[in-house]
């Protein structure tokens, strides 16, 4: 089959054609329309090459819309097969070279609804995040004038207005308002973002029993799938919590071993709600511990003694671990969450 491998730029597009292992034969410079003709114009099936940046997942549905395959390859996976200086046409020739590594595994093509769905949380972080600046700096303010300001970002968002209108505020009162302003209008912004995740997954028994999982929301559930995909690309739940940076990075040579930190080599977003929401998993086990033990479930009593023994944080890390691989159970054999459920090995 013929390899063809494109480096995907804004407006420039470079194209190198192998027909035979590790020898190129054509190579182009293209626009974008001259692209979308070219992919057109390929008779027989053809292998392309991309790096898993901007605009792949696009032009990937578009060559396999037309039967062809398509191969995209982690950046990070390409920069060593690069030779010399960073061009395009040396960017084309590292993939082809990286393309021929079977050990390399490439990134699945995302549909429309994936990127959507994960665009819809890019948006919601992005106007979370200028939310919290703006508290911030309204914070700021009122401390530097000497009024004190609730710790919780809810109850900081409900006393605002009043304390913004301080007589030691006077000749800022204006501008504080508008800043205020903000902050709602963001709130109602990502309040928004959360009922279309609830509209579009309404009826989505997958997102559902995930989200019965606990420590897991509909935030979570819905960034998991719309970032893994398909669960059967992974053959344990082990490997998906490691592709998420769960598992700890590994610095071993000879007979001696030492296990590190977390890789942190996955999505930062899953892996950050995953995290979040096993720290609430964590407290309410504890809470549960102290008031009614009798009905701590086997996961919430290994959380607990594993806090005991390692420490909070450390122990919320590990139970999002435990979490993500719950999470991949669930969904690849479609059961319900159980939390005192013991999984037994085959003989």
């Amino acid at each position: 089959m013929k390899r063809i491998a494109v480096d995907l730029a804004k407006s420039v597009y470079q194209v190198a054609e192998c027909v035979r292992s590790g020898q190129v034969v054509q190579r182009k410079r293209l626009n974008r329309e001259a692209l979308r003709r070219y992919i057109q114009e390929q008779v027989e099936p053809v292998e392309w090459v991309m790096e898993a940046c901007g605009t792949a997942h696009y032009w990937g549905r578009l060559a396999q819309s037309l039967g062809h395959h398509v191969k995209l390859l982690h950046p990070r996976y390409v920069r060593p097969y690069r030779r010399r200086n960073k061009t395009d046409r040396n960017d084309c020739d590292a993939m082809l070279e990286a393309a021929r590594c079977t050990d390399i595994h490439p990134v699945s093509v995302k549909s429309h609804d994936q990127q959507q769905l994960q665009q819809l949380h890019g948006l919601r972080e992005t106007w979370k995040k200028s939310r919290t600046q703006r508290i911030n700096l309204l914070r700021g303010v009122l401390r530097e004038a000497g009024i004190e300001a609730p710790a919780s970002t809810a109850a900081f968002i409900q006393a605002a207005s009043e304390l913004v209108d301080q007589p030691e505020l006077t000749s800022l009162n204006r501008l504080l308002h508008i800043v205020l302003a903000e902050i709602n209008l963001y709130e109602q912004c990502m309040a928004e973002c959360e009922q279309q995740l609830q509209r579009w997954h309404a009826d989505d028994d997958i997102v559902r029993k995930l989200d019965e999982v606990s420590g897991i929301g509909l935030l979570t559930a819905s960034a998991l799938t719309a970032t893994v995909g398909k669960p059967e690309r992974f053959a344990s739940g082990r490997q998906l919590s490691a592709w998420l940076g769960m598992t700890p990075r590994e610095f071993s040579s000879g007979n001696s071993r030492k296990l590190g930190h977390i890789s942190r080599q996955g999505n930062v977003y899953v892996r950050t709600l995953f995290i979040h929401g096993s720290r609430a998993a964590l407290l309410a086990a504890q809470r549960c511990q102290a008031r009614t033990p009798e009905k701590l479930t086997q996961l919430q009593r290994w959380a607990v003694e594993t806090a005991a023994r390692i420490g909070h944080n450390k122990a919320a890390v590990a139970l999002a671990s435990k979490l993500v691989r719950i999470c991949w159970a669930v969904w690849c054999h479609e059961r319900r969450f159980n939390g005192n459920w013991q999984s037994v090995k085959p003989a």
